[in-house]
């Protein structure tokens, strides 16, 4: 039956947090005990107030209808408003907004309005897995430009330099970064503006999803300096920093062209997001931001305590990570050790799938990433849990000979 499927989809690789996330499932569903520490799913219940405007909107009824392809116009404001206010990106309107079905969706949309066929993105990597899938399905090229363990996992304005060609359309890069933590600084991205404007039509894609989980005390837009507003295509929702994951808002703020054209391929391709997840948005981002704070912060403390944790088993090698919630430890220590049923660790991959069946701890292969020395762990999880998984890791970590 796969001579009928499409070579797009055949040639697609499967999202490697949602296929070990299904793995995790399974095993779960046999009765296995399984600690989950690959999705970047918060494992906080959506605050309060926010419920209760999905409830009060659904009450009213006015609701049910398709709302506009590019979202409700009051939602659009005020993500226009945030913008302005809390990143300094002034030229911000209601206008330059189009809310889809969450940030995958929103960058999905970008990648179908800018790319041509043969048209190169530069990503910075490691990147959040699905960025490579959705530019060559949009018959884009990507280019890695790689950061590692001793800078942060941050690439350079130098290497952006260098890797931008004649067929180079689009940058894309997250911070705060999945699956790293990494945070760009104001420095750093102005270096990356400078770069970017040296060329002509070239545009950034600045995926900011993770933007309320920012340890640094200091959040920088790269839509906020002179001349990048044109340039710049800002990626973010609703998911993380308001625990609302599953109600699927994101958004991006854009230049009028690129606004229009993605609000085209989106009335084409699903229409506007639902209409009671949009209403709760709009709760979140004008309503009590304590929840959202408390979140943060207990974040921290978990940042803080795996990473005393990981530090405390012999091979993993980590940085600090400064934003989201995951760490990215090189494991390449451990490639070539011997498991206690004599299977070689040759690779992220192998060293994931032991800890899954020896520890029964799920994490991700940092190969899907683009580091095939790290994995991904997610530290979304309560703290009993963390100090569960890890002393798991540690005692499956010393079985290796």
């Amino acid at each position: 039956m796969n001579s009928i499927l499409s070579d797009r989809i055949i040639n697609m690789e499967e999202s490697a947090t949602l296929a070990m996330a299904k793995t995790a499932r399974e095993l779960k569903n046999q009765g296995i005990d399984i600690i989950g520490l690959s999705l970047g799913e918060p494992d906080f219940k959506t605050p309060r107030h926010i419920q209760e405007a999905a409830k009060d909107a659904i009450d009213e009824g006015k609701y049910f209808s398709y709302p506009p392809v590019a979202g409700y116009q009051d939602l659009r404001e005020a993500i226009a408003s945030k913008l302005r206010d809390q990143n300094h990106i002034a030229e911000a309107k209601a206008e330059n907004i189009v809310v889809s079905t969450g940030a995958k969706h929103s960058i999905a949309n970008v990648f179908m309005c800018l790319i041509n066929e043969g048209d190169e993105v530069v990503i910075f990597s490691p990147y959040w897995v699905s960025y490579s899938e959705i530019i060559k399905l949009a018959g884009g090229v990507p280019v890695l430009i790689e950061g590692n363990l001793e800078n942060n996992f941050k690439a350079t304005a130098a290497q952006l330099k260098e890797a931008i060609t004649d067929k180079t359309k689009a940058v894309i890069y997250s911070s705060p970064c999945n699956p790293s933590g990494s945070v760009f600084s104001k420095e750093e991205l102005e270096a990356i503006a400078e770069v970017i404007k040296s060329k002509e039509n070239l545009v950034v894609i600045a995926d900011e999803i993770y933007e309320l989980i920012n340890f640094t005390g200091q959040h920088a837009s790269i839509a906020s300096f002179p001349d990048m507003f044109e340039r710049t295509i800002t990626v973010n929702g609703f998911s993380k920093g308001y625990a609302m994951t599953g109600w699927r808002v994101g958004y991006i703020c854009a230049p009028i062209a690129i606004a229009k054209a993605c609000e085209k391929i989106q009335g084409q391709f699903t229409s506007g997001g639902t209409g009671i997840a949009q209403r709760a948005a709009l709760a979140g981002l004008i309503g009590d931001q304590r929840p959202t704070e408390e979140m943060a912060a207990a974040y921290l403390k978990r940042r803080d305590l795996v990473l005393g944790l990981l530090r405390d088993i012999p091979g993993i090698k980590t940085h600090v990570p400064e934003g989201a919630f995951y760490f990215f430890p090189d494991i390449s220590e451990f490639f070539g050790k011997t498991t206690p049923d004599k299977q070689v660790i040759e690779s992220a991959d192998d060293f994931c799938l032991y800890l899954l069946n020896e520890a029964h701890v799920s994490l991700v292969t940092g190969a899907a990433f683009g580091a095939p020395k790290s994995v991904r762990l997610s530290y979304a999880a309560s703290e009993s849990e963390l100090k569960e998984a890890l002393k798991r890791i540690k005692e499956a970590l010393a079985k290796l000979s």
